[in-house]
């Protein structure tokens, strides 16, 4: 059975009547608040994040006589663009919006300033013009902070330690009128607890039984080296050579200078995640979950020790969620930290998660939180006599309402049963019961089955079809997915719910019983209040649901699926250009079949099965090369053309195109290529093939490309007269021609079958990935890009190898067949084998 909380439960009231100040729409609002902040000039530091915009959000809305100074870091067009785009128009303001109507821009303009500035800098980084103003401010509110549980430990230190330092020692630099310094009102988070167990007292870490042994300035110090310890360790040939093979074992032949990039990125990526596991261990061994809960503490440290005689409030939420009613019910920015975690639960990905059923999750609304910021601004400035402390404000509902983990689980579990989600299919997913398992047990099942995972994901990709090794390789990867985001969940949020801390919240309910009775209605941030049985069942999880989109109702979709949408975005007459690939793009068959076809014409067939059984054997090296570098591979090739006839070759190829090309044709490719021309789309063949090969296709398209033989006396050398268009080079035969016609590349769409093709899908806007092999099919899926699948026309004719007709011996013809039958089967098997060996020692 369900607690029941010894206290009355209600809703903060939004409306309450009063004759104090009012909006312009005529709604009247708290008394003593208002005026003890009316004319106030107050600096906001994290408006971009959930908490910050919320704050602004209420301040305008309920402090109408107040100006707010917004510090943010700029982006290219600067900081009020930034706070216009990030912070105003974001739905929270959609109450004020409606209710101001076109009076709501210059309503916003006139109380909101922005200027640039960055907490990570000393001085932060502000611009004359930017101290002028912030040293006419009388309170600044700091809320900016890296919120991420698995922050590298040098960011989380910059931003969550030496932050509150650095706009602390700017505020004591700036030439304040009468040398009056502003309220500081500092945002920490109440589980600077750590693990400490049993009660946890609003109080400065340093005045608790057992202080932390850590000094914040050695930990500074530390971490200043660590980055670049980490750096160096990163740049070892073992690690360098590592890192190469990760990137070309995911990126294929896709040419240098990506390949090049997705090292470093993966260098980089190797960097930060070393930090975060430093910050982890740190962390751990001192007393905390992590490292922003370890930052955030020795934040609080570092400004109680540097503060001087600036006055400083301090404000610690436990784990905010979204609103009870304000700015409206269930509003929320982004995913916090239970939300993953419930979408997952609801869409049957996590069987188990760890947890204490009888231990608190200590979760706050958003709106709770602001009015308490804002209580705590208008109580005015502290005392900052040299033995005072500094006032701590824990906004939190466990000492007071708690909400017990097994509670809010049962309360899940039954309004998923009555509200399930559904799957592709229109089926309900059932949810599953939750066991309350330890933490450990649930990381080695998910590492377990990660594992698994990985192995049959390299197995998938090393099978010899490449359409059911893509749909495999894709199908494992998102259950691979969906297992390391649970783990992860487990590693960052386990701890949270597994807390044994209990936040006194005695401050903070001494200030709100001090506050007249309008502004308690107006401004509401007693815990007590909170019905969490209807907090959960109608607010909170009604709202996670729709951020976060999931499928609510059974049968077919009404709305275009995704899919549909992107087609229709890749077939906008708005598009300028299609870039095609030909081979298992626009036709299923490749450079090598082409060969076999023009070299074996009119031969006996004794000859032919010597031709296609020499070029058997070589299999394993030409894919070899082909993996490694298309070009190469391509170069070597062409050397079987030396001695041919261009003339002969020219004859065959028109033959050639009609029997095996037109046959081995996907006819909704042509169709697309004929699309796009009818949109007025400027088209063009981008191909490694021979130029006489290709001719034939030429009148599909505006510009064709390929590679082009080089001739002697009408005879065919064995080389190119150019490099053949392959890699990178590609991408940039993309963007002349789009030069040439005055076209931005981001209207553009490119389409291709092979990771060797990333260079000219990545350039474009509008990617497509056709009868994609494994490697581009699992990036195509990752990145969201269009897919598509075409096939040739069903009932035409599928010869094992594309050899052209010849001359037949009846006499023998029945026993050439059948030898050369036995030996195809011998060699593709010794070609298989060697390729499967082959892809096992790169994948290694």
């Amino acid at each position: 059975m369900l607690e029941k909380s010894p206290v009355r439960r209600l809703f903060c009231p939004t409306l309450p009547h009063g004759r104090q100040d009012s909006l312009p729409c005529g709604r009247h609002y708290g008394k003593m608040i208002s005026q003890s902040l009316a004319g106030k000039k107050i600096a906001i530091t994290g408006s971009t994040g959930f908490l910050g915009t919320a704050l602004v959000e209420r301040f305008l809305r309920t402090v109408p006589e107040c100006h707010l100074v917004l510090i943010v870091r700029p982006t290219s067009k600067g900081a009020t663009e930034r706070v216009h785009k990030e912070v105003i128009r974001n739905d929270c303001f959609d109450k004020l919006r409606n209710s101001l109507g076109e009076r709501f821009d210059s309503y916003v303009n006139e109380r909101v300033s922005a200027i640039a500035g960055d907490v990570t800098s000393d001085g932060l980084n502000l611009t004359e013009q930017g101290r002028e103003l912030l040293s006419q401010c009388d309170i600044i509110v700091h809320s900016a902070a890296a919120v991420s549980f698995d922050s590298p430990l040098d960011q989380a230190i910059e931003v969550n330690l030496l932050g509150p330092k650095r706009v602390c020692e700017t505020l004591h630099t700036l030439g304040h009128p009468s040398r009056t310094l502003p309220h500081l009102v500092a945002v920490s988070t109440a589980y600077v607890a750590g693990y400490r167990r049993g009660e946890s007292w609003e109080r400065l870490l340093s005045e608790n039984f057992f202080p932390p042994e850590a000094t914040w300035q050695k930990e500074v110090a530390a971490a200043e080296h660590v980055r670049a310890d980490i750096n160096l360790k990163s740049r070892t040939v073992t690690n360098l050579k590592k890192f190469e093979s990760l990137a070309r074992s995911e990126l294929g032949a896709a040419g240098a200078p990506l390949i090049a990039r997705k090292q470093e990125r993966i260098r980089q990526d190797w960097v930060d995640q070393q930090l975060v596991e430093i910050g982890k261990v740190r962390a751990h061994g001192l007393g905390w979950p992590d490292a922003y809960a370890y930052t955030k503490a020795l934040g609080e440290i570092a400004l109680s020790q540097v503060k001087g005689d600036l006055p400083v409030s301090i404000v610690r939420p436990s784990i905010i969620e979204s609103a009870m009613s304000e700015p409206q019910p269930g509003w929320i920015r982004g995913f916090r930290m239970a939300e993953p975690v419930i979408i997952s639960y609801a869409r049957g990905l996590l069987n188990e998660f760890p947890g204490i059923p009888e231990g608190i999750i200590d979760v706050i609304p958003v709106d709770l939180v602001t009015a308490a910021i804002i209580a705590v601004c208008a109580k005015g400035k502290p005392d900052t006599k040299a033995n005072s402390s500094i006032p701590i404000y824990q906004v939190a509902s466990g000492s007071t309402n708690p909400l017990r983990y097994g509670s809010l689980v049962v309360r899940s579990q039954e309004w998923f049963s009555d509200n399930p989600l559904y799957d592709s299919y229109g089926q309900p997913i059932s949810v599953p019961k939750w066991s309350f398992p330890g933490r450990g047990r649930v990381q080695r099942q998910l590492t377990r089955a990660d594992t698994i995972l990985e192995s049959a994901e390299k197995i998938s990709k090393a099978l010899p079809f490449r359409n059911l090794a893509s749909k495999l390789t894709t199908t494992i990867d998102a259950k691979r997915t969906q297992a390391q985001r649970a783990l992860s969940y487990v590693e960052l949020y386990g701890a949270y719910t597994e807390t044994e801390a209990v936040f006194r919240v005695d401050n903070l309910l001494a200030l709100y019983e001090s506050l007249a009775e309008e502004d308690k209605k107006v401004f509401c941030f007693d815990p007590r209040v909170i019905d969490w049985d209807q907090y959960v069942r109608n607010v909170h999880l009604p709202s996670v649901v729709e951020h976060a989109r999931a499928r609510t109702s059974p049968g077919k979709r009404v709305s275009q699926s995704r899919r549909d949408r992107s087609l229709a975005q890749i077939l906008n007459p708005e598009r300028k250009i299609a870039a095609f690939d030909l081979e298992n793009t626009l036709i299923a068959s490749n450079v090598v079949e082409a060969y076999l076809w023009l070299s074996t014409e009119k031969l006996p067939l004794s000859e032919r099965i010597r031709i296609s059984s020499s070029l058997l054997a070589k299999a394993p090296r030409l894919l070899s090369l082909d993996m490694h570098d298309r070009g190469d591979f391509l170069r070597y090739f062409y050397r079987y053309y030396e001695g041919a006839s261009l003339s002969d070759l020219t004859n065959k190829s028109q033959e050639m195109f009609s029997a095996l090309l037109l046959a081995r044709s996907f006819p909704e490719a042509i169709r697309r290529v004929r699309k796009h021309r009818e949109l007025g789309h400027k088209t063009i063949l981008i191909t490694g093939a021979l130029d006489f090969i290709v001719e034939p296709l030429a009148p599909l398209f505006d510009e064709v490309v390929s590679a082009q033989a080089q001739v002697a006396n009408g005879i065919l050398t064995g080389h190119l007269l150019r490099h053949p268009p392959t890699g990178e080079a590609r991408a940039q035969i993309i963007d002349d021609y789009a030069r040439s016609l005055g076209v931005s590349l981001e209207d553009c769409v490119s389409y291709a079958d092979s990771s060797s093709d990333l260079p000219m899908l990545e350039v474009v806007g509008f990617p497509v990935a056709v009868n994609a092999d494994p490697k581009l099919a699992l990036m195509a899926e990752r990145r969201g890009w269009h897919r598509e699948t075409w096939r040739p026309s069903p009932g035409g004719s599928k010869p094992i190898l594309a050899l052209a007709p010849g001359p037949i011996d009846d006499e023998s013809f029945s026993i050439q067949i059948r030898e050369m039958a036995q030996r195809f089967q011998r060699l593709s098997k010794l070609a298989s084998a060697r390729w499967s060996a082959r892809r096992e020692k790169v994948e290694r």
